[in-house]
């Protein structure tokens, strides 16, 4: 798609003027904002269910966490709307010191962080848990996207296109990996499908992609707990009476097999699982899981579904009809981050993926995760407002 900023005189030939183009004068996506109501309220749901185990071991009630969780389920949706006002060209803007604040808040957790199942992976600022990973990967995509169309013209130069873009994507991947591999597993790819779809060469892209499982070999080398998780996942045992069942080995997986096989058709009903006291992290990691066990496959199949219809929102309307290539750039990025982060969290709770510890958008609990998935969808709602095909309107 070729995008050009109409002159003039080709404006008036259309019935339109540059005013017309560069001010959105239709409303955001419809669907994907309900599409993304659903999910929250499938989260606030799921989560009243899965997080009285949770409260008992932070000497609290299931009704206060389920309250918080609630308020900042609220926080983001504000931020999504705040977001979906401000032009995305002018977060553009600020995309490069965003990384830059992004390297010093990653930095500081490897310092100062909060460790959590042997990983340093939040920061505590004023009594306030704070996840920089949430904050990177959207400021490293949307960079990227701003440097991918400052570089169209020679965008297949290894030196004035590739390489730039490699620096940040390269930093700010090993700074997210050396506390979370699973993360910055997933931006690293999302960066090299941003690249794709910006025209960066197959040929670079290739040297990019085999820097990354060098680096990645790495990172697993250094680190027993994620060499078990891979022999775990590649061990995985199917049979519920395998003598694996009770070790530590395929007990996740395990669990939220039984949780996935009770729910059957349409579930055992809402606050009625009971997997929710045996599986770990119930209401973050394995809360598809959950899902499934309450309301069956028809219930955990709507979820997947809902992220179906924003991946189609996002990529087949949003991003196709984008007024310029980095409207389309960040909108490819913020909807594949999403939607790979929902589908990757259902793909663990069901055996098909190794345990990643990735939460599910709008749906698992927390604070910063939801924060920054509102964030990003205000982004995308933003860029809805300029959309192209309701732009030239010729007159007979």
């Amino acid at each position: 798609m070729l995008y050009t900023t109409p002159n003039k005189n080709i404006s008036s030939i259309l019935g339109t003027s540059p005013d017309d183009i560069d001010t959105p004068k239709q409303g955001s996506d419809r669907i994907l904002l309900v599409s993304v109501i659903l999910l929250m309220i499938f989260g606030v749901l799921a989560v009243y269910s899965s997080i009285a185990f949770f409260a008992e071991t932070k000497h609290t009630t299931a009704g206060s966490l389920v309250v918080d969780h609630t308020v900042k389920v609220g926080i983001a949706f504000l931020a999504m709307l705040i977001v979906s006002k401000i032009d995305y060209h002018i977060l553009a803007r600020f995309s490069r010191l965003g990384v830059v604040f992004s390297w010093i808040l990653l930095i500081a957790v490897m310092v100062f962080g909060n460790e959590v199942f042997g990983a340093k992976r939040s920061l505590s600022i004023g009594g306030v848990s704070f996840q920089p990973t949430s904050f990177a990967i959207p400021a490293l995509l949307i960079h990227i996207s701003v440097l991918l169309e400052q570089k169209q013209e020679y965008i297949k130069d290894f030196k004035r296109a590739f390489l730039p873009i490699m620096f940040w994507v390269v930093i700010t991947c090993g700074l997210i990996g050396i506390e979370d591999f699973s993360s910055a597993t997933l931006l690293f790819f999302l960066s090299l499908l941003v690249m794709f779809v910006g025209r960066i060469s197959m040929m670079q892209l290739s040297t990019l992609i085999l820097i990354g499982l060098m680096g990645g070999g790495v990172l697993i080398w250094q680190s027993p707990e994620r060499q078990s998780r891979i022999d775990q996942y590649v061990d995985q045992v199917v049979e519920i009476n395998s003598t694996k069942f009770n070790t530590e080995q395929g007990y996740q997986a395990q669990q939220a097999h039984i949780a996935i096989a009770q729910g059957e058709l349409l579930g055992v009903g809402i606050g009625k699982s009971t997997q929710r006291n045996f599986l770990p992290a119930p209401y973050n990691d394995f809360i598809f899981a959950i899902i499934a066990e309450e309301y069956g496959l028809l219930g955990s199949g709507l979820v997947i579904l809902i992220f179906t219809v924003i991946l189609f929102r996002g990529i087949a309307k949003i991003a196709k009809n984008a007024p310029d290539i980095m409207g389309m750039l960040i909108a490819v990025g913020c909807t594949l981050t999403i939607v790979l982060y929902g589908f990757i969290n259902a793909g663990v709770a069901s055996g098909l993926l190794p345990v990643t510890g990735l939460p599910m958008p709008f749906v698992s609990y927390g604070g910063t995760n939801i924060l920054f998935a509102g964030i990003m969808i205000g982004i995308l709602m933003n860029i809805s407002k300029y959309d192209s095909s309701k732009k030239a309107v010729f007159y007979a």
